[in-house]
């Protein structure tokens, strides 16, 4: 029998508002971020890696919602995108990508602020925030950057945590195979290489936030992170949000949608 409630993956294909502009940071097509801009009294700089399982049939469009509602509450946003499977991204070229990206954007957000006649972002590094596919890459940005293109922050949104879990789950039929080239086992440098847990204490917030009715992303992959994290960064925090689902989390419709700007706020020092 019908519910009456809206399908939580609407979220993914519901038209959003265009962005204010659009960056490039680099040569290729998919090296662009939409940028949204508050009209007046802008925070630090959010920058959202979206999710898809890295495949190039999902692109950062269905984050739009979620940037609109950031930038209502006073957030500039930069939507990342970046090169992905079933194109021209796999390792490394996804993750070059991520690293050139972010470190790229706090400027040319500042550009493209000044261009619009719109307060620039403040200064600092930006927050990072990102879902699915999205939070895994912004956990490894995180733990890989340069010191001085570290983010002040990072909210991963039911991440892809644990690629070796994954891989083993088959989650969306082959997704992290298709990234990393293959099994753990023939491609163990490429996923070790692709390893979101921190090396060494990175001295910046993270927070996860997870459903436990993620259908998607097993919210199993998130308790292994922050379990094997915890030995190196006592940053680390896993909030697990009981009979949430993996669409929620960026939709702000959604009653989860409160706990991913209580979470954003928190990251600010």
């Amino acid at each position: 029998m019908p519910t009456g409630r809206p399908d939580p993956r609407d979220v993914l294909v519901l038209p959003a508002a265009p962005p204010d502009a659009v960056v490039r940071y680099g040569a290729d097509a998919d090296h662009v971020a939409d940028v949204r801009l508050p009209s007046a009294g802008a925070g630090p700089l959010v920058v959202v890696i979206h999710g898809g399982f890295w495949r190039a049939e999902y692109d950062r469009a269905h984050t739009g919602h979620l940037a609109a509602a950031l930038v209502a509450a006073g957030y500039p946003v930069a939507q990342l995108e970046y090169r992905r499977t079933g194109g021209a991204g796999g390792w490394p070229a996804t993750f070059d990508d991520v690293l050139a990206g972010v470190a790229a954007l706090p400027g040319l957000v500042a550009l493209a602020a000044a261009d619009l006649g719109r307060p620039a972002p403040l200064p600092g590094p930006p927050l990072l925030v990102g879902h699915s596919a999205g939070g895994h890459l912004a956990l490894w940005y995180a733990a890989h950057a340069p010191a001085a293109a570290r983010p002040a922050g990072v909210l991963a949104l039911a991440p892809v945590a644990d690629l070796v879990e994954a891989h083993r789950l088959d989650l969306d039929r082959g997704a992290v195979a298709a990234l990393l080239g293959g099994d753990p086992e023939a491609f163990a440098a490429a996923y070790a290489a692709a390893d979101p847990l921190p090396r060494t204490p990175l001295g910046l917030p993270t927070v996860i936030l997870h459903g436990t009715a993620d259908a998607q992303v097993p919210i199993a992959l998130s308790r292994r992170f922050v379990a094997a994290a915890g030995g190196v960064d006592n940053e680390i925090a896993l909030d697990e949000l009981p009979e949430v689902g993996h669409f929620e989390l960026i939709d702000p419709r959604s009653a989860a949608w409160s706990k991913v700007t209580e979470a954003l706020r928190s990251l600010q020092r």
